[in-house]
């Protein structure tokens, strides 16, 4: 175990809990390190059931395009922890992330404290430290009471799409949830409220008009649509007529509407080439990503091809299920799914969205101290579904099981269900996120 592994190792040890939102105990500590809150450069705070990540790497990319220095702090993380913290568009090296988690450790002094708690005082400790334009702040989980909530004066604070994940801690609804997201408004500060349905979409704007924050809403104050291959981004300014975005699916198309409505707001000095050279280099892994090489490459049939995305949750599926259709549309090819879930989850209720599009489902286990569901109750839930399945002891030998048999043409080979088997999939291709 490297010194970096240790530390990480024993803050895990630091809180009987892995969740225990609450920000009494981020307050205290970020006090006992000089509220390093206090001095960090603009913020976009982000929160949402899903999109959130792809949301924070469209602004990223536009705001990088046009010569501005970004902070990021996202999570979890896919291969390496560092990828959580982003330093004027840099992943923090190991030696400047020792330093900052172990003058933590000590300013904690045992205390009780959850991991997600004291690694977000380290990076606030260490975005403080750098010289940057912005910080794009990815909330953890929620939002009222997430680590990240100890921020008075974002510049401006996105909802992405709201929907149920994570009941156990936000509600058993939608609009509980929504009331948790909507809980990063501030005072002043404008609330982008992305592409939602009619439920959460009333709670979120309640909350903000609440919190007195001026509100920009999806469909009403901006838009987009797909025209002759181009996205055609609509608000009160006028329109712009852009690429369509790197990351594949129409979901994106949103996430980008989005981060656009929110940069039009904050950065009106932005011009358009910018917002092109953005969407045409925005990246972000495991999300409908294509691999084109590395290890697991090599053990697919001839020709087939093979993607990722880490959705996990129900309304991940729905979307990505969408997308995989339209690419079926354009270029038709049996879909198979490498699937493996949590135990948290509903792995019918995600696999139901490929009932109609998948040929196979190959269930693998989730690896590492994650909770994962056994791959024979994926497989389970999959035939309750009518879909052929199976189930296997790993990615490599799910790929090697579809290898092995007999397409009429090159199969579509989709690896889902999970982040976590996403990251596991990265590591085993050899990935290098940088």
């Amino acid at each position: 175990m490297n010194q970096l592994d240790a530390i990480l190792a024993r803050l895990l040890e630091l809180h009987p809990r892995k969740i225990d939102l609450s920000l009494g105990r981020t307050l205290a500590i970020l006090e006992k390190i000089g509220d390093p809150q206090k001095r960090l450069p603009k913020i976009v705070h982000i929160a949402g059931t899903n999109g959130k990540g792809s949301t924070l790497a469209f602004l990223r990319a536009i705001l990088e395009a046009a010569g501005q220095r970004v902070h990021c702090y996202t999570s979890p993380h896919l291969v390496r922890f560092n990828e959580r913290i982003r330093l004027a568009g840099e992943l923090v090296d190991d030696a400047t992330l020792i330093e900052a988690l172990e003058y933590c450790e000590r300013a904690n002094a045992g205390a009780p404290i959850t991991f997600f708690e004291i690694t977000t005082a380290a990076a606030f400790r260490l975005f403080a430290q750098v010289p940057a334009d912005w910080l794009l702040l990815e909330v953890g989980l929620g939002g009222r009471f997430d680590s990240t909530n100890v921020i008075d004066h974002p510049a401006a604070a996105i909802v992405t799409p709201v929907s149920l994940d994570h009941a156990e801690f936000l509600g058993d609804t939608v609009e509980k949830i929504a009331h948790e997201k909507a809980g990063i408004f501030k005072k002043g500060a404008p609330a982008i409220i992305g592409y939602q349905s009619e439920r959460p979409e009333r709670v979120l704007i309640a909350d903000a008009m609440r919190a007195d924050a001026p509100v920009t809403l999806a469909r009403r104050d901006f838009d987009m649509r797909e025209e002759s291959g181009r996205l055609i981004f609509e608000d009160a300014r006028g329109l712009m007529d852009l690429p369509l975005p790197r990351l594949a699916g129409r979901h994106q198309h949103e996430n980008a509407a989005t981060a656009i409505a929110a940069l039009r707001i904050i950065a009106p000095q932005l011009d358009t080439v910018a917002y092109e050279r953005g969407l045409q280099r925005v990246e972000w892994p495991a999300r409908l990503q294509l691999l084109t090489r590395g290890a697991l490459t090599h053990l697919v049939p001839p020709h087939a091809e093979l993607w990722l995305d880490g959705g996990h949750n129900e309304d991940g599926a729905r979307v990505v299920a969408a997308a995989m259709a339209e690419m079926n549309e354009r270029k038709p090819a049996p879909l198979a799914l490498v699937c493996g879930t949590l135990a948290t989850k509903d792995a019918r209720a995600m696999l139901g969205h490929f009932a109609d599009l998948a040929q196979e489902v190959v269930a693998v286990p989730v690896s590492g101290d994650h909770y994962g569901r056994a791959p024979a109750d994926v497989a389970a839930a999959a035939r309750a579904l009518g879909l052929k399945a199976h189930e296997t002891g790993g990615i490599a030998e799910a790929l090697r099981m579809l290898a092995a048999r007999e397409w009429r043409q090159p199969p579509r080979i989709l690896i889902c269900g999970s982040l976590y088997l996403a990251g596991e999939a990265l590591r085993l291709n050899g990935a290098a996120l940088t």
